[in-house]
């Protein structure tokens, strides 16, 4: 369960980026394409943030979309998995949405 580690990391960054505050909220993205599944990163969560600044911070989630784009004909094409299918016909799409996963935002107060 690779969530573990990610949820690790964005906790990490919270702490780090908090400089001795605590932090309140947590605002993260998850492309649609990233492989990462928001709600194993929920659950593990507040266990990773358990004894840190992160502590009872609330976790938001924003799960872009995926969207590619047809490298034949250049349509943007809504894309629900790692591979879609254009209306030309083309397969051969470059992403260019939904492999996010980042913290986009971070809440702060003073201890």
């Amino acid at each position: 369960m690779h969530e573990l580690g990610v949820t690790q990391a964005v906790v990490e960054l919270a702490v780090e980026r908090a400089n001795g505050r605590r932090v309140t909220r947590v605002v993260l993205e998850i492309g649609k394409l990233s492989g990462v599944l928001p709600d194993a990163v929920r659950f593990c969560f507040d266990l990773c943030a358990e004894g840190t600044a992160a502590e009872g911070a609330a976790l938001e989630i924003v799960e872009p979309p995926g969207r590619g784009r047809c490298r034949s004909c250049g349509a943007d094409v809504p894309l629900d998995g790692p591979l879609g299918l254009c209306p030309c016909g083309g397969t051969d799409l470059e992403w260019i949405a939904g492999g996010e996963l980042r913290v986009t935002e971070l809440e702060l107060t003073d201890v």
